[in-house]
């Protein structure tokens, strides 16, 4: 592994990081902790009770204007009312999303730097890690954007679909950044098997989906069960035709993962340790979709089945990309 590898993935541990930390947000309802952007509050760093918050510093036409979008009578918006809306716990996590994504943008920016010493070599890893930081770029916009939409679902959905393709870029920016990328060994080529994990990637990226408009559903449901218990969100979900085909889905994904785990060859040695992650991400996400569907939609809950759906993905399309190395190596 080089130089440049390192620093690869460690953008993409970065970017895993602040998908867990996203959750966090999304799942606590810390989204409009700070209701402004880039300052929190109209500060640097943000008040830690509403005492410290100086009313001169809130854009008030902003809040209006989001109030408008919202069906709410703009002149009922005053500096008072938002002061009012002051959550510290709420503000602070969504001030350490903001800033997790601080070291992400750096390493980014360093990987796309490193990679122009590789464009007569490798162009597609330079234009690859190009995209990425168009990506970061145009999710940090988006992060603005969220905010004066007043977590509007479709863009916050749309703000994780572009963090998972990010991840994606990096995954790949990272294997290839090497004169001789990892590849599978020549026994354990099939092209069953790679079907397979094309199939397991598909069907994960499509639960994926599902997954973000089911927690747009629960989204909707804090703001109007704000009293019930999470426990009897599930019922609520059991209407929507989407929650149900999700939830199907899963079990399709975990035959999918099973029989193409039994069929690997190395996943029965030392050697497949990726099959092994692939396989246990599977059934660890089957657990805490059984746990969320049973028990109720809890919080760590919900930020752990995120978080390691960014992880499933990660691992099926680096399998993928080695299965097509050697694909093209035995040619």
């Amino acid at each position: 592994m080089n130089r440049f590898q390192r620093v690869a993935i460690a953008t993409c541990i970065a970017l895993v990081v602040l998908l867990f930390v996203g959750a966090v947000v999304r799942a606590t309802g810390a989204g409009m902790g700070c209701p402004d952007w880039p300052t929190c509050w109209g500060c640097l760093i943000p008040p830690t009770n509403a005492d410290q918050i100086d009313p001169g510093k809130l854009d008030i036409e902003k809040f209006r204007r989001m109030a408008t979008r919202h069906g709410v009578d703009p002149d009922t918006i005053t500096r008072a009312s938002v002061i009012q809306s002051f959550n510290p716990v709420h503000t602070w996590t969504e001030y350490v999303n903001r800033l997790i994504s601080l070291p992400l943008g750096f390493l980014t920016l360093a990987t796309f730097i490193m990679s122009l010493w590789q464009f007569k070599k490798r162009p597609s890893v330079t234009v690859a890690a190009f995209f990425a930081l168009v990506l970061l770029g145009v999710n940090a916009w988006m992060g603005a954007q969220i905010v004066y939409s007043g977590l509007k679902p479709g863009v916050i959905t749309l703000h994780m679909a572009l963090a998972i393709l990010m991840l994606c870029v990096l995954v790949f920016v990272a294997w290839r950044g090497c004169d001789n990328p990892w590849q599978l060994p020549e026994n354990a080529l099939s092209k069953g098997l790679g079907k397979l994990g094309v199939m397991l990637l598909l069907l994960v990226l499509a639960e994926g989906v599902l997954g973000s408009q089911i927690r747009e559903k629960t989204d909707e449901l804090k703001k109007t069960h704000p009293d019930a218990p999470r426990s009897e969100w599930v019922e609520e979900l059991e209407q929507s035709p989407t929650y149900l085909v999700h939830r199907s889905g899963s079990w399709a994904i975990l035959i999918t993962a099973g029989i193409f785990y039994l069929n690997s060859p190395r996943a029965w040695s030392s050697k497949g340790k990726l099959e092994g992650v692939i396989m246990g991400t599977v059934v660890s996400q089957m657990i805490l979709g059984l746990v969320l569907s049973q028990v109720g939609i809890l919080p760590i809950t919900q930020v752990l089945h995120i978080g390691l759906s960014t992880i499933l993905v990660a691992a099926i399309l680096l399998w993928l990309l080695g299965w097509r190395q050697s694909c093209l190596s035995k040619q």
